[in-house]
């Protein structure tokens, strides 16, 4: 591939070929996939993007895959222009980038698994598996089941039953594990190295990592080939956080853009905060802590990008904040209220630290924001237990509904 270079550890900067790994031999430091960019710059345009599938795919040239064979649906999705909460708020121009409505799993991941699992048939793989928080889980195992892969999807045991059953109606082997996803992970690194699957996000983890950039560049396309002034991520890994600044800045590199000088905002939760921590404390390294909040999907006691995610809210002159589960659970409702999208808990975690942000003068009101919405509340339905009105109960007769139904209105 002469637009990938190879591989290169983040931390002692030697150089690896493009092969299944992920981790440094010398240092232990992570892999990150090193491009070509004069080449890149040689090959890719805005007319050749615009002309492109409407999918992540018609961003190839930025990606580490030679020809994409799963996934060729994923991506491209909406841009909203988000007026009603945008008033309640106080902000006049901010946007919804809407992955709740992702293909085919509703989320996200359907990005990185789509750039995952068509590295992983490159490299000749027969069996995909992950470690899952749950949006991940349904992702590989729907992409394993379109590519015809063998399929293993490791979760914690506690997870939703709607996303657990979101993996199991494609047909993987479905492994539940006593603990937090950290206790999963750690399992599937030994699992990896003993089996030799094509673990997404464990040995193919620096290809897989890529597909989030294209969050980044569907968003300067969407707004007409221009960068916003700030962003607000929710973050686990804070993968999703980094490589989104990364694409931003790859934008400029390869003469799409001319200038990026977006403010990263990362959001976590406050029950499973580290990268917050660590910044609020002044910190370059993350102290891991025990997951304990209902935003599931972003529970990752010990981040593996956190001091990278420092790095780029340092670079972006950006900030961390946190959300408690109570004000999670108002982020969902006022976007569904306000947007008609109906997120689950990383969404309104992201809509919550949005709201505190604004408040405290951290983004202005003639901003360009955009908000990352990366999963669909009707996968985490029992979250809002005891916190939506109950339907009136009426018979069937025009009297009782103008009694019990009008007169209340």
């Amino acid at each position: 591939m002469t637009k990938v270079r190879g591989l290169k550890c983040r931390e002692c900067g030697r150089d690896y070929p493009v092969e299944p790994i992920h981790v440094c031999e010398f240092c232990f430091g992570p892999l990150e996939v090193v491009y070509d960019y004069e080449e890149i710059k040689r090959n890719v345009s805005r007319e050749k993007i615009e002309n492109g599938p409407h999918s992540l795919w018609r961003y190839v040239d930025l990606l580490p895959v030679e020809n994409p064979t799963v996934g060729l649906t994923a991506g491209f999705t909406p841009l909203r222009r988000a007026e009603k909460l945008g008033e309640v708020l106080g902000l006049k121009n901010l946007y919804i980038k809407d992955d709740s409505v992702n293909h085919p799993t509703l989320s996200f991941k359907d990005r990185v698994v789509s750039v995952a699992i068509s590295k992983a048939k490159e490299f000749g793989f027969d069996t995909a598996a992950c470690a899952s928080t749950g949006n991940l889980a349904n992702s590989v195992a729907a992409h394993c089941a379109q590519a015809g892969l063998n399929c293993f999807v490791f979760i914690p045991a506690n997870l939703e039953t709607q996303k657990i059953y979101g993996s199991l109606v494609f047909n993987p082997t479905v492994v539940a594990v006593e603990g937090t996803y950290d206790d999963v992970n750690r399992l599937c690194s030994e699992i990896a190295n003993d089996m030799g699957w094509a673990f997404v996000n464990i040995n193919i983890r620096p290809f897989y990592a890529e597909g989030s950039k294209t969050l980044a560049f569907e968003v300067v396309e969407q707004l007409g080939w221009r960068a916003p002034d700030a962003v607000v991520v929710p973050a686990a890994s804070g993968s999703l956080y980094t490589k989104i600044w990364k694409g931003l800045k790859e934008m400029v590199r390869v003469g799409l853009i001319e200038s990026v000088r977006t403010r990263m905002f990362g959001a976590q939760a406050e029950g499973c905060s580290p990268i917050a921590q660590a910044w609020r404390e002044g910190r370059d390294f993350i102290k891991p802590v025990r997951p304990s909040t209902i935003a599931k999907s972003i529970a990752i006691g010990n981040p593996a990008d956190g001091i990278y995610a420092l790095q780029t809210a340092r670079e972006s002159g950006g900030d961390w904040e946190t959300a408690t589960d109570e004000e999670i659970i108002a982020g969902i409702k006022l976007l569904a209220q306000t947007e008609g999208i109906f997120t689950e808990t990383a969404g309104g975690t992201t809509v919550a630290v949005l709201r505190k942000l604004v408040e405290k003068g951290a983004i202005s009101p003639e901003e360009t924001v955009v908000a990352y919405i990366t999963g669909n509340g009707y996968k985490t339905l029992e979250v809002l237990d005891g916190h939506l009105s109950e339907p009136v109960r009426i018979q069937a007769t025009l009297k009782d509904f103008k009694e019990k139904v009008l007169a209340k209105v």
